[in-house]
């Protein structure tokens, strides 16, 4: 069963009332999103469960500003508790509401987009309505993440997201014909001998050459982490 925390060296993500607790997604996903501290940054985390995200990256950088919306009640809660116990809570505003609504509404726009998303499109959806809605893409399918992200992002703008990786090149195609580039690509394994499970992506609407890596949680030996995956989360989790 999972814990009703989950503890990192800087902070605290309670998620008792999260229907999706915190994973090895998330936490990869936003060491690894490129953050330039020397510079003004206004950030969006679309989705943000318990606002691990945001709390990240507002640990990376003093000049990092993060808004965050999440769609379900509960977890907007809870994550509102995350950030207000969390030492950078003044650089973090939540917003509880759909993605597409705010994507509509809101003025601010943004130089980074992050995202965890729902992305299970073709699977048996859970009883669970509150954990079917943060898993599955019912609720923000890629067409409607895009769209929204296009409305809000600067025109210099980044969006880094992660998937599995069948969805995660249906999402590259999906990005290219509407004029969102995939610019940088990781594929991350359990381990060398493993077929790669995820693609962290970051897209930006100028097409560059991509930059593509690989990325191994650990060496093939059991409890044995890859010196790559320390390097990259070692300011984040207690055990490294």
């Amino acid at each position: 069963m999972p814990n009703d925390y989950f503890q990192l060296k800087q902070f605290t993500i309670h998620q008792c009332n999260v229907a999706m607790k915190v994973g090895t997604d998330s936490v990869i996903l936003g060491a690894w999103t490129a953050v330039d501290a020397s510079k003004k940054t206004q950030a969006l985390d679309i989705g943000g469960g318990g606002g691990i995200l945001a709390i990240m990256l507002a640990q990376r950088s003093t000049n990092i500003y993060i808004d965050g919306v999440e769609i379900d009640k509960s977890a907007f809660i809870q994550a509102q508790e995350n950030v207000n116990l969390c030492p950078w809570s003044d650089r973090i505003c939540l917003y509880n509401e759909p993605f597409q609504e705010f994507a509509k509404q809101h003025l601010q726009a943004y130089d980074l987009i992050i995202s965890n998303p729902p992305y299970f499109i073709q699977s048996l959806t859970s009883p669970d309505e509150q954990r079917s809605i943060a898993r599955h893409s019912n609720s923000l399918n890629q067409d409607d993440l895009l769209k929204g992200v296009l409305n809000i992002l600067k025109p210099d703008g980044r969006f880094a997201v992660v998937f599995p990786i069948n969805e995660g090149f249906l999402f590259i195609n999906k990005a290219e014909e509407k004029g969102l580039y995939c610019n940088r690509k990781t594929s991350v394994k359990a381990n060398p001998k493993k077929e790669a499970k995820r693609l962290l992506l970051e897209l930006s609407r100028t097409k560059t050459a991509v930059e593509e890596t690989e990325l191994c949680i650990d060496t093939g030996v059991r409890h044995q982490y890859s010196p790559e995956y320390i390097e990259l989360t070692k300011d984040f989790y207690l055990k490294f």
